[in-house]
């Protein structure tokens, strides 16, 4: 008997600690989903069970009557904080974007996601408006590099005027969006910080002389497409002290941070690495 309760209490801190690096596990895991924005089909969810505040705002486009349709969310805190304008893919202002913008906000940014097809659809109507995805997509092709920067000066003019903004404001962009991002750090001299998700880099070499802002670009690595356009922003930015931070993460595609349930678990490990390493670049660079 006193064998079996010598063994006893010999297994029991084993189980014991087993019992609780489970219990961690299991109580991590929520956290870490709520760490990261949502995926495609999380985002309807996130947004409808959100405590932060969001708010449709009208953002003035200068020589044009329609003005910007734009979704803002507000982090809660008791100071002032940065700005990130999150650009969206070529499927428009989805949900998953919207998604992103909360995300954004609960890691202490104020996040300002436009609508730039606003009035491109029927009756001066935006991504809604224009029903399929299809008709989305070929709406979204029609932007123009000028047009793109255009309605991204309007709304950074509008992010300076935020009363609880800090004055920082950076971009952030996804697909069509991570080109836009990067392109707008050639076009924009006052730019705080930009992020490239899977996003073409500018195809003029000499584009890069124009920028002043840091440059991260986070990539997935079967998107040759897109990486094919990796070295030559390096070699044009690296004589040029221009600072430019790439990460590919192996096994991921194109797209891995809206579809993170994809390709066997490569594109949820490339976001849970992505994120926390855009946030903290944006913190970095714009301000906590």
């Amino acid at each position: 008997m006193r064998t079996r309760a010598r063994q006893a209490r010999r297994h029991f801190p084993l189980l014991s600690l087993a019992t609780a690096l489970a219990s961690v596990v299991v109580a991590t895991a929520p956290a870490l989903a709520q760490s990261l924005p949502p995926d495609e089909p999380g985002a309807p969810e996130r947004l409808s069970s959100s405590p932060r505040h969001g708010e449709w705002v009208d953002i003035p486009l200068p020589g044009s009557a329609v003005p910007i349709r734009t979704w803002v969310v507000y982090p809660e805190r008791a100071d002032d904080a940065p700005v990130v304008i999150v650009i969206q893919e070529i499927y428009g202002l989805s949900d998953w974007i919207r998604g992103v913008a909360d995300q954004l906000a609960a890691d202490g940014f104020i996040a300002v996601a436009p609508d730039f097809l606003s009035g491109m659809g029927p009756d001066g109507g935006g991504t809604a408006s224009l029903g399929a995805r299809d008709n989305v997509v070929a709406a979204v092709r029609n932007l123009t590099s000028d047009e793109t920067n255009r309605r991204l000066d309007a709304v950074r003019a509008y992010a300076l005027t935020i009363p609880s903004a800090s004055g920082e404001v950076g971009v952030v962009g996804f697909c069509w969006g991570g080109g836009a991002s990067f392109a707008y750090a050639v076009h924009q001299a006052d730019l705080g910080a930009a992020v490239v998700y899977y996003g073409t880099s500018p195809a003029d070499a000499n584009a890069y002389r124009r920028i002043s802002a840091p440059v991260l670009g986070l990539y997935g690595e079967d998107d040759q497409r897109v990486n094919a356009t990796i070295a030559p922003a390096r070699e044009a930015m690296g004589p040029l002290s221009k600072p430019y931070e790439v990460e590919i993460y192996p096994g991921a595609g194109h797209g891995f941070l809206r579809a993170q349930a994809d390709r066997e678990g490569a594109n949820q490990r490339a976001s849970e690495q992505a994120w926390p390493r855009t946030i903290a670049f944006f913190r970095q660079h714009l301000g906590r």
